[in-house]
């Protein structure tokens, strides 16, 4: 068992924990000091194109497979967490730091909103990104950040970096003896 656990596998593993943790900090900090919940409609405009904006959402990506009865939230909570299983399985796989990142920031941020949806029945999202009344996504989180750049990190790396990586770490031939 003891190859499992190889120092970039930690530090995947560690990744994921602490993008988990400051997905958890970053939520209470907005439901609790900043009371972004209680109060409807109040944005906190941080930067002229960022403003802090209390959402709940209740489906995954981009909204959808809504959540609107229990079943269906138990549902998602389990599919969530069938592929986020799915990612910790290939991250203890992989032996390149660059796909182990990737995949870290993945799980990590699926673990924060699973753990939302577990507890809550809902993701709690608040970072509201915007170029004057354009909004290019939807109001998101940590978590959501941080499996969209994870997910950027696998495509670029298995579509530019993959054959380069694989052709790098390879065995030169073995040596074969000469016959006299």
């Amino acid at each position: 068992m003891n190859g499992w656990f190889t120092r970039n596998r930690v530090i995947g593993l560690a990744l994921a924990l602490f993008i988990a943790l400051i997905d958890q900090i970053v939520k209470w900090y907005v439901l609790g000091p900043l009371a972004l919940r209680s109060q409807p409609n109040r944005k906190i405009e941080l930067l002229p194109f960022f403003d802090l904006t209390y959402t709940e959402n209740r489906g995954i990506s981009l909204g959808m497979l809504q959540a609107t009865s229990m079943e269906m939230r138990w549902l998602l909570v389990l599919l969530t967490a069938t592929i986020a299983l799915v990612v910790l399985i290939w991250m203890m796989r992989e032996k390149l730091m660059g796909d182990i990142i990737g995949l870290a920031m993945i799980l990590g941020g699926a673990i924060g909103n699973i753990r939302d949806r577990w507890n809550l029945g809902y993701v709690i999202d608040y970072a509201d990104f915007h170029i004057g009344t354009f909004r290019p996504f939807l109001v998101f989180n940590v978590a959501d950040a941080a499996i969209t750049i994870g997910v950027v990190i696998i495509l670029a790396r298995s579509l530019f970096l993959r054959d380069k990586d694989e052709t790098d770490s390879e065995e030169p031939p073995a040596e074969r003896p000469v016959e006299s």
